[in-house]
């Protein structure tokens, strides 16, 4: 009998000799393996924000309109963007891919098959809730509209569009065109400096949805300043591999001269729930870059769902191009400092400190030298450093003081362009901006730049909180975000004369930076617990706020002198009543010199005895001085304040010469055009 745990083998049975030959080990299933970055990100591919298809939809529009805008910045063009979406049915679909639509022959297959006995009850219950309406109605009671209920919506019908964006920017260089689109983490947005990306992702990450959704190539249409041929090419990726799958690429005439670029790709979607989010994201960026055209379409089979909105231009003051800087000793890492060492042309360990990092003088990098110990000298060769010795620098750079870096590098929006793009959209009763000084936070600079706006068009009653990170609009996650929670609890708003819950106010808070401390892989939100850009939002808003107290004081100082001209002339009547009577008892008792009166007052009181002042020349002149009072007031506050208009269309005016031949004087308010 086996007993669980012991021999199967019978006690007087010889045990056979253990084999000294060694056993080869199994093949285990837990063989090292690698995955590409196109792979990693297929398969994480929220990190970049393709969460569903609705947001992706969203993603794949932003990605395309910020590489626009970006090209075309980048040769301080005037950027024009045309961004198209164009819904597909299943049928033009399945005709794109060669796919014969096949008639359903098995319905209960389907998941989005409904019994009988299914059908019968949603029938009722619409009979029951149709009849509880028309109750309602009899009663004067307001029902709601009826609304039937939706049929089942099965998983598989999925929805497709076409999304298709040009610009007149840059272009492309017609042999890196396919690893520009088909090879993940390969870009020209590496570097330190302000960027609107970061990763060189975005179109990558639309190919890849792409062919995760539909399996279909993106196209690209590129040609760069001065080329005579468009560049064309349909590719899609090899995610296993990371490298291009080229279909076609080839040089097609450029009879128009055009230089840009136009990428069109179709993707899985999601209109309907994604809707709104895309068309204040282009609001947003018509605020942001006013100095951009921006042309929106939405195109659908059933004409009422067709959607075409125009930002125009309002300004072409563009922001400079931002510049590319070197790092700052108290950022860098242990890994960031061997890279640069592999990386410099400087020979010895002085010019190395001077040249590869900012604010180190020659003189300065001579005393951390000599701060490093004997094993360090001016002279020593960069390449040479051991590790040790590369640690040993890394822990002077922490400990050591640094000046901070300034803001050279960066470029905001600038107060004008704010002002501009919030009055351009808006159209806001009163507006004030804001942008401070340059500050720092771990050894990257950043700028904040605020606007307040009050009253407006489209305007909800309370805050409308409107977040930008490198000149992006910012439209998730924003309830856990530095402004948002800035704007709620750290700003009393009574105090500046606002009323927080019944006033339509807009914060406009934009944050530049050569690094975005953002929150979370998505990149939607900048942390509360970073104190120094915290601290810089809560000033940048009250520097509006304050700006805006001193125009509300003065229109509740203008409404009040008009209440009190309506009271003033609203007792007119009694007053000259009142008035006039006892004018005529002094006259009566001037005539029988029971009284004695100045001569001034004399002569007045004859004219009212003789009937030439009545009450009716008393209510004229009092009306006149009440008249003359508020035209002096209303007159003094219009030279304090300035005069306000009735709004009109705003207009750009383009130079009708062919060189623009002009100097611009720059002011946070305006910016004032001198032609030569």
């Amino acid at each position: 009998m086996e007993s669980f745990g012991g021999s199967s083998e019978s006690p007087t049975e010889p045990k056979k000799p253990k084999s000294k030959t060694p056993r080869k080990p199994k093949e285990t299933a837990s063989a090292l393996k690698q995955k590409s970055p196109a792979e990693f990100f297929a398969e994480n591919k929220n990190i970049a924000g393709f969460d569903n298809p609705g947001k992706s939809l969203y993603t794949t529009v932003r990605e395309l309109v910020e590489n626009s805008l970006d090209s075309a910045e980048s040769i301080s063009e005037l950027p024009v963007v045309e961004i198209t979406i164009e819904e597909i049915g299943k049928s033009k679909f399945n005709s794109m891919i060669g796919l014969v639509d096949r008639e359903r022959i098995d319905e209960e297959l389907y998941d989005d098959y409904e019994t009988a006995k299914a059908r019968e009850k949603r029938l009722a219950k619409e009979a029951r809730a149709q009849e509880i309406q028309a109750k309602n109605v009899s009663l004067g009671k307001k029902a709601k509209e009826f609304q039937p209920s939706k049929a089942i919506k099965g998983r598989g019908e999925a929805s497709f569009y076409r999304v298709t964006c040009k610009d007149n920017g840059r272009g492309m260089p017609h042999d890196d065109i396919p690893n520009m689109f088909g090879r993940v983490l390969s870009g020209t947005k590496y570097g330190l400096k302000q960027t609107r990306g970061k990763f060189g992702l975005g179109a990558k990450m639309a190919l890849i949805w792409s062919k995760m959704s539909t399996g279909l190539p993106i196209e690209i249409s590129s040609s760069m300043n001065g080329q005579n041929y468009v560049s064309f090419c349909r590719l899609d990726i090899d995610i296993h591999r990371n490298i291009p799958h080229v279909h076609a690429h080839e040089k097609r005439d450029n009879r128009e001269r055009w230089h840009g670029a136009e990428i069109q790709v179709v993707i899985e979607g999601n209109w309907t729930t994604y809707r709104s989010k895309i068309l204040h994201y282009m609001r947003q960026m018509a605020v942001i870059t006013p100095y951009a055209q921006f042309l929106f379409k939405f195109v659908s089979d059933s004409s009422d769902k067709n959607v075409t909105i125009r930002f125009a231009r309002r300004t072409d003051v563009m922001p400079p191009v931002p510049l590319e800087t070197k790092h700052h000793p108290s950022s860098v890492d242990l890994l960031l400092i061997k890279r640069l060492i592999a990386e410099t042309s400087k020979q010895n360990l002085l010019q190395f400190l001077q040249h590869e990092f900012v604010n180190i003088g020659k003189a300065y990098a001579e005393r951390l030298i000599g701060e490093m110990g004997p094993d360090f000298n001016p002279k020593m060769t960069v390449k040479s450093l051991t590790s040790q010795q590369i640690v040993r620098i890394h822990q002077l750079f922490r400990q050591a003081k640094f000046d901070d870096p300034c803001g050279d590098c960066l470029s905001p929006a600038g107060e004008y362009n704010l002002r501009l793009g919030i009055i351009k959209e808006l159209h806001p009763d009163m507006v004030a901006t804001y942008s401070g000084s340059a500050q720092v936070f771990e050894g990257h600079p950043f700028i904040v730049e605020a606007g307040v706006s009050v009253g407006g068009k489209d305007v909800k009653q309370g805050l409308n909180i409107f977040r930008f990170a490198n000149r992006i609009p910012l439209l998730f996650e924003q309830g856990a975000d530095v402004v948002t929670r800035t704007a709620l609890k750290r700003i009393n708003w009574n105090s500046y004369k606002i009323n927080q819950t019944q006033d339509k106010i807009g914060v406009f808070v934009s944050i530049v930076s050569t690094k975005i401390p953002f929150k979370g892989t998505g990149k939607e939100y900048i942390g509360d617990d970073i104190t120094e850009i915290a601290s810089a939002v809560k000033s940048a808003i009250q520097q509006c706020c304050i700006q805006l107290k001193t125009k509300i004081v003065k229109k509740m100082q203008a409404r009040e002198q008009q209440e009190r001209k309506r009271n003033l002339s609203k007792y007119i009547l009694d007053a000259t009543g009142a008035v006039y009577e006892v004018l005529r008892e002094m006259a009566q008792s001037h005539a029988s010199k029971k009284k004695r009166v100045e001569d001034e007052d004399s002569e007045l009181l004859s004219k009212v005895s003789a009937r030439m002042i009545t009450k009716e020349t008393l209510r004229e002149k009092l009306a006149q001085h009440v008249e003359q009072v508020d035209f002096e007031m209303a007159l003094e506050y219009a030279t304090q304040s300035g005069v306000s208009e009735e709004p009109r269309e705003p207009m750009f005016l383009q130079s009708l010469e062919a060189e623009d031949n002009f100097v611009d004087l720059h002011n946070p308010i305006f910016v004032f055009r001198l032609f030569r």
